[in-house]
């Protein structure tokens, strides 16, 4: 599943819950997540779209790979586009997009890495959803709002979804 939305969405929050929530049910995800892969992937990223769209190739094959071994994948990262979450669609059969929807405000407000001050600053050139553009899911299979409820109740909805579509 991919976990989508903007910066400070709690998209991170989430997935950790999730995360919780299957270990809970004998099923140990990995969670393949954007800030730590990047050291890997592109350790010196500019984050622009040539950058990104490197980053999101490598990431979806590794999730992939994952599944195609019997590893449940959790994304969790916002990926700016839509083309690098169908890619993955693509590539994964049994996929599930969840966007984690949260006005902008809201995010900037808690901003806990700080790329929306170091974008204000100018300190970042590429911030989705302030200087580059965030594209939202058309169709997602689940909205969880992210400024709304607790994680752990839209982590149980996600288990739920999950399980309604046989993929649990």
């Amino acid at each position: 599943m991919w976990i989508t939305g903007l910066p400070a969405s709690g998209k991170s929050t989430l997935a950790v819950f999730l995360r919780t929530e299957l270990a809970e049910r004998g099923i140990d995800a990995a969670v393949l997540e954007s800030d730590v892969l990047r050291l890997v992937f592109t350790p010196h990223s500019d984050y622009d779209e040539q950058d990104r769209e490197t980053f999101y190739r490598r990431m979806t094959w590794v999730g992939a790979l994952l599944v195609r071994h019997g590893v449940p994948v959790i994304f969790d990262a916002t990926a700016n586009r839509r083309a690098y979450r169908d890619e993955a669609r693509r590539q994964i059969e049994r996929f599930l997009e969840v966007y984690v929807e949260c006005p902008l405000e809201v995010c900037m407000s808690r901003d806990p890495k700080g790329i929306y001050r170091l974008g204000r600053e100018g300190g970042a050139r590429h911030v989705p959803g302030s200087q580059d553009p965030y594209e939202p899911p058309l169709a997602p299979d689940l909205v969880i709002r992210g400024d709304a409820g607790e994680p752990s109740e839209s982590a149980r909805r996600i288990i739920e979804t999950l399980s309604s579509r046989r993929y649990l």
